[in-house]
């Protein structure tokens, strides 16, 4: 069997370069008016249009790639074998992260928000022992916290959903390729994701809390199932990649169109206590547009132009990426608030905090490849 017939490149690419959206974007965070950890006191509201572009689909993109690149591992061994490798590679990095890594994103939090004084070992302190008191009105920190670790509990928890439906063999008999072929890979998604918004983000609103996250769930676990079953073959029985390749610009072009009617309708709607029915219907059908059209844009012109990105420069990128998403948000909050004290000119201090985020996550990835108990520590389990 071939090399490209083994991997496909086109999913390592993508969740490189996907992860280094989520950088940006949290990066931008702190640029933005949209509540975060720490704000910087100068604000630069141009970053939301870009930013609001991305919202929708940025996480779920990382769901659908980790579902296929899951697919892909579970053909190569015994799905015991991978769920333990996946619990070892997801469930240390969020055990370290949560008690190393995290800690100084709430305490700078705090500092900032509630004008807290102490020092971080009295923080320290109090998050390890669950305080609960920094709280503003209703809206209280849950200490010890995994922000924007999130992301591990969660797919640790489907894989071992798609584990299950693949050891039962519910995959073939749900027909995943045979049903999203043509032109439907376009609009069939969206019809479980409308669902989703209509009947549970109203009740169970976004909280990334794992207990009380339902909608999330079913957003982020349609995703990962999704790319498990539909994305995560090598022969590509259905044709599924190249109908994605095929229609990449039509969901490009609709998803662009999707984005602009939804701002334009929120806009009209905004001063409104009571949006009509008909109405709210067509804003949550247009966003599901935007959360699922782009990721077939994306997935069309990965195969296009990322399928021979198998070189050394893409294999340690691959390897890397997980320990710099691992660090980066810790990076970018702390250098973001010691050098806004600096009052730098602002594209300087951005570049600086850019720099120092990639600079650490990447030391810190070089190093992981080399020291054991740091590989473990930040998910990686081999060298470049």
């Amino acid at each position: 069997m071939s090399e490209r017939s083994r991997r496909l490149y086109e999913l390592d690419a993508l969740r490189v370069l996907a992860l280094g959206l989520l950088i940006l974007y949290h990066l931008g965070m702190f640029y933005v008016s949209w509540d975060w950890h720490v704000k910087s006191p100068r604000l630069l509201p141009a970053l939301e249009g870009p930013m609001s572009w991305l919202n929708p689909w940025r996480m779920s993109l990382l769901f659908v790639v980790s579902g296929a690149a899951t697919a892909m591992m579970c053909e190569r061994g015994a799905s015991t074998r991978l769920f333990a490798h996946r619990s070892r590679r997801l469930l240390w990095p969020l055990l370290v992260g949560m008690l190393i890594i995290v800690p100084p994103q709430p305490y700078l939090e705090v500092v900032e928000k509630l004008g807290y004084t102490g020092s971080y070992l009295e923080f320290l302190k109090l998050y390890f022992s669950a305080y609960k008191g920094f709280c503003r009105g209703t809206d209280c920190l849950i200490l010890p916290t995994w922000n924007h670790l999130w992301f591990l509990p969660y797919l640790w928890a489907y894989t071992l959903l798609v584990l299950v439906l693949h050891r039962f063999q519910w995959g073939q008999r749900l027909a995943w390729g045979h049903l999203l072929r043509g032109t439907r890979l376009l609009w069939l998604p969206l019809l479980p994701l409308w669902l989703w918004r209509t009947v549970l983000m109203p009740h169970f609103p976004s909280t990334h809390a794992f207990v009380d996250d339902f909608y999330n769930h079913a957003l982020y676990g349609t995703m990962f199932v999704l790319g498990f079953f539909a994305f995560g073959s090598r022969e590509d029985a259905h044709g599924l990649w190249a109908a994605a390749c095929r229609l990449r610009w039509w969901a490009l072009s609709a998803a662009l169109m999707a984005f602009g009617l939804f701002a334009w309708g929120n806009a009209a709607y905004a001063a409104d206590e009571e949006v009509p029915a008909s109405a709210l219907a067509a804003l949550r059908f247009l966003r599901v547009c935007q959360q699922w059209l782009p990721i077939v844009a994306a997935l069309g012109f990965a195969r296009q132009h990322l399928s021979a990105c198998g070189g050394p420069v893409w294999r340690w990128l691959s390897l890397a990426v997980f320990p710099v998403y691992i660090l980066h948000q810790t990076v970018i909050v702390v250098a973001g608030h010691a050098l806004a004290l600096q009052r730098w000119p602002l594209w300087l201090e951005m570049s600086a905090v850019l720099a120092l985020t990639l600079g650490v996550g990447l030391a810190g990835a070089w190093l992981a490849m080399r020291w054991r108990w740091l590989g473990m520590a930040l998910g990686v389990e081999k060298r470049a």
